[in-house]
């Protein structure tokens, strides 16, 4: 028996639109999974550094990003490594470090050369990246002819690679080559050849893509030429590439067509065996919808655990503000009984002072969301000042500098200058005879800056920079310091809505980094 055709294409309409409802579904799910699994395997050193706005702070994230690659490195994982170790290296010749960043690349080299789980087509690929950003410096360095022996390098590298990914890249810096030193028609060529080879490829918004960025590295580098140039060929390949995608739309509409009529005249003489895809969708919607059940109950259950543990959270963090409460009330309770005894006795005179410090780190964690006062300072004769209060305290032949422009700053004039003060007077004790002491200003942005205290002699073990800051943390006897002087600085740079921290990068000694903003 024949159906009207009219009946044959809504019965069409009705099974595409169920197909199609179906292939969305589980790409969301195919997708979503991948994008997780790319995510997690992704280390949380490398992840904290994506996340630092290098505008803002480019040595921590150059500083976390190599910590990520060595952490990498340590466990294997070479291509994770490679992926953090040049992204620092970027960071480094950013701010014109290139010799730590020639340095930095020598050592992810060597680490990929011993690599024995990695194949040689692998090793080749990996160095192609570490040789691209020494490429990317000379040109920076304008440095032509080293460039292109870097380049040169880099065409062995992909040939030995194999890898597509990696052929399209040389093409692309190749192109930036020629034109970034006036070699317009090899650029011309080399750009050529990759845009035809993306369009054989019906690839038109990479094609776009490689244009757009070719001309924002030229307007980044102030390369007139690199734009012009890129600017010119885009405009060319994209009314060629309109008139393709004309004719793609047009093939794709006439192919379509075909189809239907292919699939209507199928359905003429098929369709009651249809009814089995219809069970079949049918189950496989019900399971879905099971699945997407259960992920609501899971989704709920982590729901409510997350509002039990901010709960918990809030508690405890209630029950350390009314513990430095009470501790501070006892202090300030035994301070008039310790003043009567013998303040000369070392003993009474470090419980005083503990007693002391315990109260204000008391008020200062109670009061951390309070706001606090700033006031215009001119912060070269501010950090003059701070430094000739040490001048009697060091050893022999030991050297004081400022390096602090004279230019003035809103700051908390009270506890900047406890900080700076207790960093000085510790790097007076500990810096030995003919070393040195500096006391840096750097701005980092219009509303961002950092004082910087340094000094020579024996560095803070790596696995104590984070315990100094922590207040109680180990029993000591008093009258050789109660360890408190740092977790105070900290508490106040934290009030200032800032942060003090220990530069990891620093090895000539220790450096302290004081982080503000106005």
């Amino acid at each position: 028996m024949r159906y009207p055709k009219r009946d044959l294409m809504k019965t069409k309409q009705y099974y595409t639109m169920k197909r199609n409802v179906l292939i969305i579904l589980l790409s969301l799910l195919f997708c979503g999974t991948i994008a997780y699994a790319q995510e997690a395997e992704k280390s949380d050193l490398q992840k904290r550094a994506e996340a630092v706005d290098t505008k803002d702070d480019i040595a921590k994230a150059r500083s976390l990003y190599i910590q990520a690659y060595h952490d990498y490195a340590s466990k294997g994982q070479i291509e994770r490594g490679v992926e953090c170790g040049v992204k620092a290296s970027a960071l480094y010749y950013r701010e014109n470090f290139y010799q730590e960043a020639f340095d930095l690349l020598r050592s992810i080299d060597q680490n990929i050369v011993s690599a024995s789980n990695l194949s040689p087509s692998q090793k080749s690929a990996q160095r192609y990246y570490t040789t691209k950003e020494r490429m990317q410096m000379y040109i920076k360095m304008r440095r032509a002819a080293s460039a292109l022996d870097q380049l040169n390098i880099m065409e062995n590298h992909a040939r030995e690679a194999n890898n597509e990914t990696v052929n399209n890249d040389l093409l692309y810096n190749k192109a930036i080559y020629y034109y970034t030193f006036g070699q317009n028609a090899q650029g011309n060529a080399v750009f050529q050849e990759m845009a035809n080879k993306l369009t054989a490829q019906k690839e038109y918004d990479k094609v776009d893509e490689v244009y757009q960025t070719l001309i924002a590295n030229g307007r980044r580098s102030n390369n007139a030429n690199l734009v012009a140039q890129s600017y010119s060929n885009y405009i060319a390949w994209k009314d060629s590439a309109n008139a393709m995608k004309v004719a793609d739309e047009i093939g794709a509409l006439k192919q379509q067509i075909a189809d239907n009529e292919t699939v209507i005249a199928e359905k003429d003489s098929s369709l009651s065996a249809r009814k089995w895809w219809i069970i079949a969708l049918c189950v496989l919607v019900a399971a879905l919808t099971v699945v997407l059940v259960l992920g609501a109950v899971v989704l709920l259950r982590f729901i409510l655990l997350t509002r039990k543990q901010k709960k918990n959270i809030t508690l405890l963090n209630e029950s350390n503000a009314l513990k430095s409460k009470f501790i501070g009330n006892i202090s300030a309770q035994l301070e008039p009984t310790l003043q009567k005894l013998d303040s000369k006795m070392p003993e009474v005179k470090a419980m005083l002072d503990f007693s002391t410090h315990v109260q204000v780190l008391s008020e200062l964690e109670n009061s951390v969301d309070e706001p606090v006062e700033l006031e215009e300072t001119q912060i070269h004769q501010f950090c003059e000042d701070l430094m000739n209060e040490i001048r009697e305290q060091v050893n022999s032949n030991v050297t004081l500098t400022v390096n602090a422009p004279k230019l003035s700053a809103k700051i908390n004039r009270e506890y900047v200058s406890h900080v700076l003060r207790h960093l000085l007077k510790n790097a007076a004790v500990y810096t030995p005879a003919d070393g040195n002491i500096w006391l840096d200003f750097k701005k980092r942005s219009a509303h961002k800056f950092q004082f910087l205290v340094s000094n020579t002699g024996t560095p803070i073990p790596e696995e104590k920079r984070d315990e100094v800051f922590r207040p109680f943390n180990e029993v000591r006897d008093l009258t050789e310091g109660d360890g408190l002087g740092l977790p105070i600085c900290k508490q106040m740079a934290l009030k200032m809505k800032g942060d003090l921290d220990i530069d990891a990068e620093f090895t000539k000694g220790t450096r302290f980094v004081l982080h503000l903003s106005e």
